[in-house]
């Protein structure tokens, strides 16, 4: 019996090992992108927002009067002229302009104020975020594999130490509490 213990834990050990270096990358990759998605509310994802608030320094035409020339004479200081894709006014003083990539400014016709909000695509961070929507069949078959080799990481984890320190003494213990924890927290909240 002995003999089959030692060789069980000399397989696990080897599974456990080439497993975890094999899925490091991924774990590391689902760690980074699962923190900035969990904190949504201050870190987006998928975009830089740089917002920037000044005031117009030529006088602007009344609505009725303002053109799609004068609409892109506004966009030359801010680099934004050839990212003109359409305008409209919300309120009746204030005048909104939407450009290519999701940018846009608006305006405050009576007093020139303006406030312009740029995007920028984050595009390791985004792309690492996309993943966890499942981007398409080809990552479902990864993910899956995924999936099965942490099975297969935490088993051979869970046979690697014995005695007080394994799953019968403190390992067990902390397997249990690493599971209580979230039933505790579907339970309660």
């Amino acid at each position: 019996m002995n003999s089959t213990a030692n060789r069980l834990r000399r397989w696990s050990r080897n599974v456990h090992r080439e497993l975890s270096f094999f899925f490091s990358g991924m774990l590391l990759i689902y760690a980074v992108s699962g923190l900035v998605m969990n904190h949504r509310d201050t870190i987006n994802p998928n975009y830089s927002v740089e917002q920037r608030r000044y005031v117009v320094g030529e006088p602007l035409p009344a609505r009725d009067r303002l053109t799609r020339d004068d609409v892109v004479r506004l966009l030359a200081p801010l680099d934004e002229a050839d990212n003109y894709t359409k305008h409209y006014f919300p309120e009746s003083d204030v005048l909104k302009v939407f450009l290519k990539g999701g940018s846009s400014l608006t305006v405050r016709l009576s007093d020139g104020e303006a406030f312009y909000e740029k995007l920028t695509r984050r595009p390791v961070l985004g792309a690492m975020t996309r993943l966890h929507y499942n981007p398409g069949r080809w990552w479902t078959w990864f993910s899956d594999l995924f999936a099965v080799g942490l099975v297969a990481i935490v088993a051979s984890g869970l046979l690697l130490l014995k005695g007080p320190k394994g799953l019968r003494g403190r390992g067990g213990m902390e397997l249990a509490a690493g599971i209580a924890v979230p039933l505790l927290f579907l339970i309660f909240f």
